[in-house]
């Protein structure tokens, strides 16, 4: 009967670092903020405490096996999770956040609206409130270099850039 125990808990460590293992991976495709791979990571540790005790290697093996086990998935959790917040501390590139405080070159423009080139792309364009009171009063110009504020659908709001902005 000691045998079976034994054998039991072989199997049972073996079945629990598979478990924790495929829950661990299930966080990259399923993100519940590092529950499911700390959970895993958790369960891998004591599977291998289990798997390693069954197998006769004596219980503190298995326990510094297991908490170096656990040591190198949190250490691995600690990494991405720095990664994935540096990520999103990152200013956006693309998409209509992105296009936002890029320069401009006007193509035509007449009364409040016109045509710019930003980023190779040719846009509508409005003339954007602007607080500054010696910007609403000097007109665009083709040529002229103006800042992106903001999108609204395909229609750019501009302000003519400043000289600090033209370095």
């Amino acid at each position: 009967m000691p045998g079976r125990t034994i054998e039991s808990m072989t199997t049972l460590g073996i079945v629990l670092l598979v478990l924790g293992a495929l829950v661990a991976v299930a966080e990259a495709h399923y993100p519940v903020h590092g529950i499911a791979a700390t959970s895993g990571v958790t369960v891998m540790g004591v599977g291998a405490v289990l798997a390693i005790s069954g197998l006769g290697a004596g219980l503190l093996v298995g326990l510094l096996v297991g908490l170096l086990l656990a040591a190198s998935g949190a250490s691995g959790l600690v990494l991405v999770a720095r990664s994935g917040s540096a990520a999103r501390r990152r200013r956006v590139r693309t998409g209509a956040e992105g296009i936002i405080g890029h320069l401009g070159v006007v193509r035509s423009w007449a009364q409040a609206t016109g045509s710019v080139a930003v980023d190779g792309a040719l846009w509508s364009a409005r003339r954007a409130a602007s607080a500054d009171e010696d910007d609403a009063g000097r007109p665009l110009h083709a040529g002229d270099t103006v800042v992106v504020e903001r999108l609204n659908g395909l229609t750019l709001s501009v302000r003519p850039a400043e000289e600090w902005e033209l370095l």
